[in-house]
């Protein structure tokens, strides 16, 4: 079982940890309400997990255009 970075804006994958190395409180997922758990936290079926977060292009994409934050896919 594997936990898998990915950019919720571009789907770049940003890093990917064995599971069985780090606990969700260590990766600090465990602070999350149960409506951030399900936009950022996906489980896929072999076990995976996938977090959704933003990568540094898209962060700075983001920022100097801050309109694209009002499309759905802003930076596909």
């Amino acid at each position: 079982m594997a936990i898998k970075y990915v950019c919720r804006h571009c789907r770049t994958t940003i890093g990917e940890l064995d599971s069985g190395a780090v606990s969700e409180q260590q990766l600090g997922l465990h602070f999350l309400t149960p409506e951030e758990r399900s936009d950022i936290i996906a489980y896929n079926l072999n076990g995976d997990m996938t977090v959704k977060v933003v990568c540094d292009y898209c962060r700075e994409a983001l920022a100097a255009n801050p309109e694209l934050s009002l499309l759905a896919s802003p930076l596909q």
